[in-house]
């Protein structure tokens, strides 16, 4: 699959069960950071299971831009030499992030507070997407920003020569808002502070005190406190990366909704801040179980067991569980049209903002396949059909976007009638592997004329 070029329909027909052993890419977060993290050290870090998606290759080639050695040995193996923190040269081309709102979002941190300038830019998709929650806070270093209305890329970033630390209250839960406010604080003297009124994925916290960076985490009654002490000098590391728990989440619930169906998905990362969907997908009664829990590089892993499921309940789920699985609401709402009652998502509105407006597209993709939906701003309620019981046959909208088109093709798998998607290509920025993978498993998925 290719992320750029022209569109890949694909329809996804019922067939028999999924069966098997799903080996799912590396995770795509922990892979950003440990490229930025690597160019940032002084010496030799080695990345082994880096996901090769798109979006993640794109962040590779941006870290070879500002300097840094990258050299792939194959198979997910990687070599990072870095150029240490405020190293950075200035690039000599524009930095195309492709579809990758991570990848842009934490470059941008990682250059900010150093004398150079950059230029981003993407595919549509990320051109639409707005950069203002980046750069409002990077301006408080000294950084400043010159894009298209509405702080859209393109979008030229001119670093701070004379970066001053910052004490940030992020006003929405946003990983990547965060991340990049402690990216920029590396090179910045003194201490730089992050509050976050609701815990979002702390990878980069995890990983910054590997490479040897000071980071302190409090909870207080104002929230989540990070204290990063800047200008460190990164000590390089052998990174092996866990499997990423969003990809496992495609096979994992198609096996949930696919009559007769058993699946194996090994060596899942499971960090409490990235869990939340495998928690709701067993309140809602699914035969879901974590086997072999072990620790790897810092982080919890299990093997996920996931069997069909033809008793799943529609639930509440809880709106402070959203940060830990706002990527996967998209296939959490499947899940819930072949659930009995309604499932009610609530604190959502980040959907809106992602590589296309998810309520909106998984809203009408459903209602287009005949299920009852609701929304608003910030809510998706879903109407469950039972097992087996979505009517199926539409062609749905990706929309430019991975998480939208391989959720609507898992529908596919399970519905009545074919499930297609004008453009499957977009999913080779995040699992460039899920089409032969899902065949593996049994899948029938048929590229369509366009």
């Amino acid at each position: 699959m290719s992320g750029h070029g022209d569109p890949i329909p694909m329809t996804a027909h019922r067939g028999g069960p999924l069966t098997g052993v799903a080996e799912v890419p590396g995770d795509k977060s922990i892979s950003h950071r440990a490229l930025l993290l690597g160019a940032m050290a002084v010496g030799e870090t080695r990345i082994t299971g880096l996901l090769e998606g798109q979006d993640v290759l794109d962040t590779a080639k941006a870290m070879r831009a500002f300097g840094a050695d990258v050299a792939h040995l194959g198979h997910g193996e990687w070599v990072v030499n870095g150029v240490g923190v405020g190293g950075f040269a200035e690039p000599e081309d524009v930095i195309d992030c492709g579809n990758s709102g991570t990848g842009a979002r934490l470059i941008m941190g990682t250059m900010a507070t150093s004398p150079i300038s950059a230029t981003f830019t993407g595919d549509a998709s990320l051109r639409g997407r707005p950069m203002g929650r980046i750069t409002d806070p990077l301006a408080l270093f000294g950084t400043r920003s010159y894009g298209r209305k509405g702080g859209r890329l393109p979008m030229t970033i001119v670093g701070a020569e004379n970066p001053v630390p910052v004490r940030y209250v992020v006003p929405v839960p946003s990983a990547q808002v965060k991340s990049a406010v402690m990216l920029a604080g590396l090179n910045t003297p003194g201490e730089t502070v992050v509050i976050e009124k609701e815990a979002t994925r702390d990878h980069t916290e995890r990983m910054l005190a590997g490479f040897g960076a000071k980071v302190s985490v409090e909870n207080s009654p104002e929230g989540r406190i990070i204290t990063l002490t800047g200008q460190p000098e990164l000590k390089p590391q052998t990174i092996v990366v866990p499997r990423d728990p969003s990809s496992a989440a495609f096979p994992v619930c198609a096996a949930l909704i696919v009559e007769g169906s058993d699946v194996l998905v090994p060596g899942i990362g499971l960090n409490p801040t990235r869990a939340g969907l495998f928690t709701t997908l067993q309140e809602m009664g699914a035969d879901l179980t974590f086997e072999n829990l072990r620790e790897e590089g810092g982080e919890p892993v299990a093997d996920l067991h996931a069997r069909f499921s033809d008793n799943m309940k529609g639930i509440e789920v809880p709106p402070e569980r959203a940060p830990s699985m706002i990527d996967e609401y998209p296939i959490l709402s499947v899940v819930a049209a072949f659930a009995t009652g309604k499932t009610v998502m609530r604190g959502v509105k980040e959907l809106r903002v992602k590589e296309s407006d998810r309520i909106d597209a998984m809203a009408r993709g459903l209602e287009a396949c005949g299920v009852t939906v609701e929304e608003d701003q910030d809510t998706l309620i879903v109407h469950g059909l039972g097992a087996g019981g979505m009517p199926g046959g539409a062609t749905t909208q990706a929309r430019l976007d991975h998480r939208i088109a391989m959720s609507f093709l898992c529908a596919g798998m399970a519905a009545q009638q074919p499930v297609s998607v004008d453009d499957a290509g977009p999913i080779a920025t995040s699992f460039p592997i899920f089409e032969p993978l899902m065949e593996r498993l049994g899948a029938r998925l048929v590229r369509t004329p366009a």
